[in-house]
C-alpha cells in the first residue's frame, strides 16, 4: 500500500507541474566544448567530432544537442555567448557533457588562454554551479590526447596540468567526471605509432577534395577515431551505471 500512495502522489505531482513531466518525455544531453567534441562542416570532413559518433549508441527519446565550436576554450566560449545559449535552453533534468583544455593552452591567444591554476579552474566551476542552478546535472570531461609519440614510440603528454585540475575539481565539486585523457591515452598508445594514424585525420595527397595536398593532424579525429572515443564515454557510462545509461543501446 506505501508503493501505490508513492505512486498516486508522484503521479498527482506530475499532473500539476506538466514540465516535470516534459522533462521526462524528453532527455536532453548539451555538449559544450571544443573542436574534437564538435559537428563539422563539409569542408573539413572527414574530420570528425566525437560528439557526432555518440549520437549513434543512444536511443530515443534521449536529444542530443551538440553546441561544441571549432577552437573555443572554457573562456572563449563564454565571452562569445555560446554559453548563454545553451544556458538559456537548459530545462530541470537535462544533462551537460563540458570538455575544455585543448584550446585553454593557447598561451599565446588573450583571447582563449586561460592559466590551469585560476582562470581555467574558476571558468569551469562557474560552468558547473550555473548547469546545476538550471536544475540539470553537468558532466566534466578532460580533453582527448594529442597523438605525439617520441623518437622511442612513447606517447608525449602535450596537455600539462589541465587534465589534472579538471579532475581535482571535479573530487571538490563532486560532480561526475570522465577522465577521457587517460583513456585516450590508453587507446592511442595500445594503437602505437603506426596504428593511430587510423584515428586522426591522417590522408595522402590526392586521396581527398577538402586535402589535395594531403594532411597530418594529430589532434583531429577521422571517423573511426571519433567513434572509438565516443564508445569510451558510452562504457564508462554503462560501467558506472551512471542515469543516462539506460539511453545508450551498448549499456545492454
Amino acid at each position: 500500500m506505501k508503493g501505490f500512495a508513492a505512486l498516486i502522489t508522484l503521479t498527482l505531482t506530475c499532473l500539476s507541474h506538466p514540465q516535470l513531466v516534459a522533462a521526462a518525455a524528453t532527455p536532453r544531453l548539451f555538449l559544450v566544448g571544443d573542436s574534437t567534441l564538435s559537428i563539422k562542416s563539409a569542408d573539413k570532413r572527414p574530420e570528425t567530432g566525437w560528439g557526432e559518433k555518440l549520437v549513434e549508441y543512444v536511443r530515443p527519446p534521449l536529444q542530443i544537442h551538440n553546441h561544441a565550436r571549432n577552437g573555443r576554450s572554457s573562456k572563449s566560449f563564454r565571452e562569445e555567448g555560446l554559453w548563454q545559449v545553451v544556458l538559456d535552453a537548459l530545462q530541470p533534468g537535462d544533462f551537460v557533457f563540458i570538455q575544455f583544455g585543448h584550446n585553454d593552452q593557447k598561451v599565446n591567444d588573450p583571447t582563449r588562454f586561460t592559466n590551469p591554476y585560476s582562470s581555467y579552474r574558476a571558468n569551469l566551476r562557474r560552468y558547473v554551479e550555473e548547469v546545476r542552478a538550471a536544475k540539470a546535472t553537468p558532466l566534466l570531461l578532460s580533453s582527448i590526447v594529442r597523438r605525439n609519440f617520441n623518437a622511442a614510440g612513447t606517447l608525449v603528454d602535450t596537455h600539462g596540468p589541465y587534465p589534472a585540475v579538471m579532475r581535482q575539481l571535479a573530487r571538490d565539486l563532486e560532480v561526475e567526471f570522465i577522465d577521457l585523457h587517460t583513456l585516450s591515452e590508453q587507446l592511442v598508445s595500445k594503437s602505437g605509432v603506426e596504428r593511430s594514424r587510423d584515428l586522426f585525420l591522417h590522408l595522402p595527397a590526392a586521396t581527398h577534395p577538402n586535402y589535395p595536398e594531403g594532411v597530418a593532424d594529430n589532434t583531429h579525429l577521422n571517423p573511426a577515431g571519433a567513434d572509438a572515443i565516443a564508445g569510451l564515454v558510452a562504457k564508462e557510462l554503462c560501467q558506472r551505471r551512471h542515469a543516462l545509461r539506460v539511453y545508450f543501446s551498448s549499456c545492454d
